[in-house]
Formats: structure tokens, C-alpha cells, sequence
């Protein structure tokens, strides 16, 4: 690893699938599994071996089961290199976030399990009271999508943009009939594709507004800690030390759009990263960085036999 600024990242709800705890079984990172088992109250080792599709399309599932395997894969990575335990910045997305936090020292992995299963447990709640939908419309830029989202608006449609994910990807949320609408006038409007997300519910929308208040109690039992990274927040996309002003920052992050391409600026940019590396399960995030930020090399952590040999810059 031979990057002077590496940028930790970490994807979110959505990189779940069945079975994806079987290449780290026997790892030394594996352990962690018991200790987010005990402070979750869940049988992670379960979930991440033998849960099928369903179960882990639930929302309170999804979280528990991506933040645990990010936590797996931080914990072998510092295993085989320990550089990799004082990253030059984090971020994560959506509930990425929370393994950033931790990655980044601000947030103890107890904590951060206790936080993901409220806000898990609220955004299921929030779910059931809305047949929420997401999709990610391919092709198209940031304002062709916010001019199709805006007219679907004026016409009395609920839906929103809820992931700015690079500059020619942006993911809507909402009712799921109109996010229906939605894909369609943005394949009129020129998208080279829309795709529907597999998820439970329209999330980074005003849909989500009736999990806050759950989850704002819990927010305020957490410990925010100094840190020894930045983290990028999803909600302002700036780099934020550790503080007590986290617990506003993820009570936010519920009903704000996620700022995902401004994120990646800020860390290459801002905060002079010249090396990413996603963690966790999938190549979503390695994507979307080959998409907005090309000539900046990166790599994905998501097997613990990955070679981590400097990955091209496009």
C-alpha cells in the first residue's frame, strides 16, 4: 500500500446478498461477528452465511448484515496492513457512514451497532407506513434528472432525488407509483437506462421523517469521539472532525439526499486523497469513483484474498 493519502470508503444498504459472509469465515477478522452478534442481539454469523434474498432485503437485516461484513473487511485489512489503520480520510455511503465513523475512530463499533439497529428498526417502522421506491437513473445528468424529478413534483408526485451517485447517475426515491412515473419521463427525457432498486422503502426522502424522532433518542445515548480521521458527511459532502455535532449530522442524513459525487471531490480534492479503497461487500462505490473522479486510482476490499497491487486510473 503505497499511497501517502489513502480514503477509506464503505457502501451501503443495498451491497447485501446471500452467503457473503463464506470467503471470510476463517479469517482472523471474522471475530468481530460475535462481538456485533452480542451488541446487536441478532445472529450475525446466520445472517451473513444462510439468509436468503428476502430476509436480507429487509431493511433492519440489510443494515446489520453490510455494516458487520464492512466491519470483517476493516478489521482483516488492518490485519494485513496496519497503515490501513490511520486512513487520511473516511466516507461512506448512506449507512456506510457509520463504518467510516468507525474506521475513522469517532465512533466505538458498540456504539455503532446499537445506533444501526434503531435506526434499522425505525426505517422498517417508517417503511411499513409508505410503499416507498428507488431507482437509479443511468445516462443522464444531475439536472436533467432534478428537471424530471421537479416535474413529476409540480404534478403532485411524491418523489425525490435521494443519491447524487456520479455525474451521470442519479437515484430517485419515493411512492412507488411515482417513482414508477418518474422512470419513465426520465427515459424520455434521454436516460440511457433506469433501474429499479431492491430495497424497502424510498430512503433520503421526507418519506423517512416519521424514523427521526426514534432514532434522534438514540443518537443522544452515543459517544461521539474526537477521532484521528475526517469523515465526509453524506449530508453536507465537507469533511467533519469527531464532535458531539455527528448525532445532528445522521439524524439529518435520514430525510437528506445523499451528495455522493461531491463526497468523492471532497476527499481528492479537499482533503488531497490520492488513493481509494472500498471496503466491504461489492464494487458499487469503486464504480462510481471510476465515474466522477477517473484519474485517481482505487481499489475494492471485498474478498480477503483480494491483491491490493495499485489499481489503474481507468
Amino acid at each position: 500500500m503505497t499511497s501517502t493519502r489513502l480514503a477509506l470508503m464503505f457502501p451501503g444498504q443495498g451491497a447485501q446478498r446471500p452467503g457473503m459472509g463464506l470467503p471470510w469465515h476463517r479469517t482472523p477478522g471474522w471475530s468481530v461477528v460475535a462481538e456485533v452478534s452480542e451488541a446487536a442481539g441478532r445472529d450475525m454469523e446466520s445472517l451473513l452465511l444462510d439468509a436468503g434474498t428476502e430476509t436480507l432485503r429487509r431493511t433492519d437485516n440489510a443494515q446489520l448484515t453490510t455494516f458487520t461484513l464492512a466491519l470483517v473487511a476493516l478489521t482483516e485489512l488492518r490485519h494485513q496492513h496496519p497503515l490501513a489503520a490511520f486512513p487520511g480520510a473516511c466516507a461512506g455511503h448512506s449507512l456506510g457512514e457509520y463504518s467510516a465513523l468507525v474506521a475513522a475512530g469517532i465512533l466505538d463499533p458498540q456504539d455503532a451497532v446499537r445506533l444501526i439497529v434503531a435506526r434499522g428498526a425505525a426505517m422498517q417502522s417508517a417503511c411499513e407506513r409508505a410503499e416507498g421506491a428507488m431507482a437509479a437513473i443511468l445516462g443522464l445528468d444531475t439536472a436533467g434528472a432534478q428537471h424530471v424529478v421537479d416535474a413529476i413534483h409540480a404534478d403532485g408526485g411524491q418523489v425525490w432525488v435521494a443519491n447524487l451517485n456520479s455525474p451521470q447517475q442519479t437515484v430517485i426515491a419515493g411512492l412507488a407509483a411515482d417513482v414508477e412515473r418518474c422512470s419513465r419521463a426520465a427515459e424520455r427525457a434521454g436516460a440511457a437506462k433506469v433501474v429499479a432498486l431492491t430495497v424497502g422503502g424510498a430512503f433520503h426522502t421526507p418519506l423517512m421523517a416519521e424514523a427521526v424522532e426514534p432514532f434522534a433518542a438514540a443518537l443522544a445515548t452515543a459517544r461521539f469521539m474526537p477521532g484521528h480521521s475526517a469523515v465526509v458527511s453524506n449530508v453536507d459532502a465537507r469533511a467533519h472532525r469527531g464532535g458531539p455535532h455527528w448525532a445532528e449530522l445522521l439524524r439529518h442524513q435520514l430525510t437528506a439526499p445523499v451528495r455522493w459525487s461531491d463526497t468523492l471531490h471532497t476527499l481528492t480534492t479537499e482533503l488531497a486523497c490520492d488513493r481509494l479503497m472500498e471496503i466491504g461487500p461489492g464494487r458499487t462505490l469503486t464504480g462510481l469513483a471510476k465515474a466522477t473522479v477517473p484519474r485517481v486510482p482505487r481499489d475494492t476490499f471485498s474478498d480477503p484474498q483480494t491483491s491490493l497491487a495499485p489499481a489503474p486510473a481507468a
